[in-house]
């Protein structure tokens, strides 16, 4: 199964960039033993409509148009807060149910828009609190890479 990077917004050279990068990376090495390919990172730039709700309509949309039929799965600070083997399980019964691609949406400093939200697989919280874009990135990355080890059976230390 495909896994892919939908984010609203631009990430610039830095730390943050470097940690991403090696997540990632650790990711796609780790992925294939275990039917994940990491398909990389679409950005798209922020909107720049006038209004909150068309700019997240438009986020939507260009959305819509990168998932295509992929599995949806959105960063959204109302979402459900998994834990890193529960988010495993999760990814591994898409995979095995057949499922081909699979996309983490990061939305822009708005937030995704309610449709995003109903529309999506499930909707993924790292916290209550505003993070943010950039260490979203890196959370997500290490998330996955985490993924990763959990199903090809590394030792996990909370289990």
């Amino acid at each position: 199964m495909r896994i892919g990077v939908h984010a609203v917004g631009r990430m610039k050279a830095g730390p943050e960039r470097e940690l991403v990068d090696r997540y990632f990376g650790r990711f796609a090495k780790a992925g294939p033993a275990i039917g994940l390919e990491f398909s990389g990172i679409s950005e798209i730039a922020e909107s720049r409509a006038r209004s909150v709700d068309e700019r997240r309509r438009e986020e939507a949309a260009l959305l819509e148009t990168y998932r295509g039929d992929a599995v949806l799965f959105l960063l959204d600070e109302r979402g459900k807060n998994p834990t890193s083997e529960d988010l495993a399980q999760r990814i591994a019964r898409i995979r095995d149910d057949g499922r081909r691609q699979a996309v983490f949406a990061i939305g822009g400093p708005d937030g995704h828009d309610a449709a995003s939200r109903a529309a999506a697989d499930m909707v993924i919280s790292f916290g209550a609190q505003t993070w943010p874009h950039q260490l979203i990135r890196v959370m997500l990355a290490e998330q996955l890479y985490r993924v990763a080890t959990i199903l090809v059976g590394h030792p996990y230390h909370r289990s």
